[in-house]
């Protein structure tokens, strides 16, 4: 069976008033020293009983904490209520917020030499001396990204100069074969033959060791038999 729910209301009888009175007392004491323990608050507790006896707990000076209240009390009086606090706060910051805008657009104006009519010749100075350290950040910025440019295009004209000698250099191999495939019997094959003889011999120098020292001495006998045999020709013709 759980506790009954007592009657909030002056008990008569003068025993049990003077016992709940003892228990309630030391019950609200020790919950006060919680509070100031637990929540680190600042907490006075006085009591006066029906026999005008004091009780009283506090965990810093009782007077000093007095005072306090009374101060509190006091401005508390005086001071408008949370709501009326936080719309004059906003209100003031809402006009901070719009004369800073005010003062960029201001400025923004300034800078595109509008609006100079209400500005002194201090304010003039300063103005251009801002405009003249812009305009310096501004050209060399500028100056960077235009030598950036440079070198990758230099570097995209070397690339290419080299990729067109490349090519020349192929054209220039294929009008010689098909000249010599022209001159001579059999002209395509010996003329395939002496290219693949050539490419052969250049990818067998890339070879490291006696690999490709072998390979290479076999390939240059290749091709001076062939160049050996181009002389004997033409002589003949």
């Amino acid at each position: 069976m759980g506790r009954g729910k007592i009657e909030i209301k002056r008990i008569e009888n003068n025993t049990n008033r003077q016992v709940t009175f003892c228990k309630r007392r030391n019950g609200l004491l020790k919950k006060a020293y919680e509070l100031s323990v637990l929540c680190d608050a600042e907490v006075a507790l006085i009591v006066f009983s029906s026999r005008g006896r004091l009780y009283e707990y506090s965990n810093n000076n009782i007077r000093s904490t007095i005072e306090r209240y009374k101060k509190a009390a006091i401005d508390g009086s005086n001071a408008c209520s949370t709501q009326e606090i936080n719309t004059q706060f906003y209100q003031q910051e809402s006009r901070k917020l719009s004369q800073q805008i005010q003062m960029l657009q201001d400025t923004n104006r300034h800078l595109k030499g509008e609006g100079l009519s209400s500005l002194n010749v201090k304010e003039l100075k300063q103005l251009e001396t801002r405009l003249e350290r812009g305009i310096t950040r501004i050209r060399g910025k500028k100056h960077e990204l235009i030598l950036e440019e440079t070198e990758c295009l230099q570097k995209r004209e070397a690339q290419l100069e080299q990729e067109n000698a490349s090519v020349r250099a192929k054209i220039q191999e294929n009008e010689k074969l098909q000249q010599l495939s022209m001159m001579m019997p059999g002209g395509q094959d010996f003329a395939f033959q002496a290219y693949y003889a050539r490419n052969m011999l250049q990818l067998n120098m890339m070879e490291s060791g006696t690999v490709y020292e072998a390979a290479s001495s076999d390939r240059k006998t290749v091709h001076l038999g062939y160049v050996r045999y181009f002389f004997s020709f033409f002589k003949k013709n």
